[in-house]
């Protein structure tokens, strides 16, 4: 069994390369959620579409009492169920359909999430996203040992604390570098 085969990135961003053909994922920031055997699952974290919570809300009939967070971007998570509502959270708490990454963060698709959002504004830590990015078994080790996608540790704080533009830039400089330094081409002027 080599090295690839045994790769975990639960917890980990995955950096699109600027060759990446697939639009869907150009500068994008995946984290990921699950990652094992069966394949892989995350959503992309920075890039927020032209919808806010209080427009999601609206959409599937829920009460937003938390106007703090009305104005709140929804973010394009993937390509896949891009008609579903998908809520990254730190604390996990306990929802009807969650996946647990870790001891700390969950990824819920339930609407229970939606509704104590609503009414209590937690949890406070979230990011919701319209559908998801997927990969079957051994596609994602594949794209990597392709260099599609660099990988590094993910952050809470990144996740959650910084606004959408900066999430790309914190995570390559957990690798010491920057988006300009990946490019394809060179010599241009």
């Amino acid at each position: 069994m080599d090295a690839m085969e045994t790769v975990n990135l639960t917890h980990h961003f995955l950096i699109a390369m600027p060759a990446m053909a697939d639009p869907h994922f150009n500068r994008a920031l995946i984290y990921v959620c699950e990652h094992n055997s069966q394949g892989a699952l995350g959503v992309i974290v920075n890039r927020p579409i032209d919808l806010v919570l209080a427009g999601l809300f609206e959409k599937v009939n829920l009460e937003l009492e938390a106007r703090n967070l009305a104005s709140l971007p929804v973010y394009f998570g993937g390509p896949v169920q891009m008609d579903r509502g998908f809520v990254l959270h730190r604390p996990q708490g306990q929802w009807q359909s969650s996946l647990r990454v870790n001891n700390d963060i969950g990824l819920t698709s339930s609407k229970d999430i939606l509704v104590s959002l609503g009414k209590t504004g937690e949890p406070q830590e979230m990011i919701v996203t319209l559908g998801y990015a997927g990969w079957g078994a051994g596609q994602l080790e594949n794209e990597l040992g392709q260099n599609a996608w660099l990988t590094v540790d993910a952050s809470p704080e990144i996740l959650f604390h910084l606004p959408p533009e900066e999430r790309l830039p914190a995570a390559m400089q957990k690798l010491g570098i920057s988006f300009s330094q990946l490019s394809t081409t060179v010599g241009h002027a």
